[in-house]
């Protein structure tokens, strides 16, 4: 009886969240699936299969938009993994340092950015990259490095790495926070043990600490991973849903939200924007399961 009261008590509390979620994720998902396998024909929805991945797939007209924002995606993800990750987790060395004054306050610096409204970003380093009236030419003016200087949000080759950078600059107290977590929990014994043998400092960080906190790095990978396909909101605010300039900085969101909506002289096709969001959904399934059959069984085998 006891152990039947104690399963009644658990379902009675996770009701209200499982609902919540279904409500919100699951039947959301499920009926953008829906969608992407039905067209509008003569003001008539029709169950047309797979013809609409066809068209994404086999037009030039939705294919080159579709590979370049999906290249777009890609890169935007390489610059916070190769950026983002790397400074998150120095970081989070430099402030676990017990010795360090006034951690606390540089920690909150440090996050406070990701608390800040996407759209207040977008505007703020808008205003400040402008060549017109921005501060950034006066800033680099002072250091005597003013012909660096150039309007990277208005050139096709600068513009989405420009927009990453930003990205990495709000959001890598995100990074930090969860290493600093993994290196406060690791147990002083084996520190202490490491400085019998002599292993101190940084030494002890890379012998000791770094292959401890190895699945936390990978856990904030894969969360990079996702979040940055489901990457929106900074370029819409500064480049607009036409993500200029020429698309170089459109990626599946911004590509997605112009289909399903429309967008100025563009008509919305809810039917080929779900195509695009299932696509979506497709590619951060395949990468999160790359993550959890393959490199978190190995980081597991490693632990052993």
């Amino acid at each position: 009886m006891q152990r039947t009261g104690s399963r009644w008590h658990i379902a009675v509390f996770l009701a209200p969240a499982v609902l919540v979620y279904t409500a919100v994720m699951i039947f959301p998902l499920f009926n953008t699936l829906r969608l992407a396998l039905y067209s509008r024909i003569d003001q008539e929805r029709v169950f047309v299969g797979l013809e609409n991945f066809k068209t994404l797939f086999g037009e030039a007209v939705w294919s080159e938009q579709f590979w370049n924002a999906l290249g777009n995606n890609f890169w935007f993800f390489v610059i916070h993994m190769l950026v983002q990750n790397p400074i998150g987790i120095a970081l989070a060395a430099i402030l676990s340092q017990p010795r360090l004054r006034f951690a606390a306050l540089y920690r909150s610096a440090i996050f406070i950015p990701t608390i800040l409204s996407f759209v207040i970003v977008g505007f703020a380093w808008k205003l400040i990259l402008s060549p017109i009236w921005g501060i950034a030419p006066s800033m680099l003016d002072a250091v005597g490095l003013k012909s660096l200087f150039a309007p990277w949000l208005g050139k096709e080759a600068y513009a989405l790495t420009t927009l990453a950078l930003v990205s990495v600059w709000q959001f890598v107290g995100i990074p930090m926070m969860l290493i600093y977590a993994a290196l406060l929990s690791i147990p002083e014994e084996i520190l202490e043990v490491g400085e019998v043998d002599g292993i101190t400092g940084w030494s002890a960080f890379w012998k000791i600490k770094l292959p401890l906190i190895l699945p936390s790095i990978g856990i904030i990978s894969i969360l990079t991973f996702v979040a940055n396909f489901n990457a929106f909101d900074l370029i819409y605010a500064t480049q607009g849903a036409l993500a200029g300039p020429n698309y170089s900085t459109d990626i599946l969101g911004t590509l997605m939200y112009r289909t399903f909506f429309g967008f100025q002289l563009q008509l919305g096709d809810p039917h080929m924007g779900s195509a695009i969001a299932s696509a979506m959904f497709a590619i951060i399934l395949i990468g999160v399961c790359i993550y959890l059959f393959g490199i978190q069984t190995r980081l597991r085998r490693y632990q052993l």
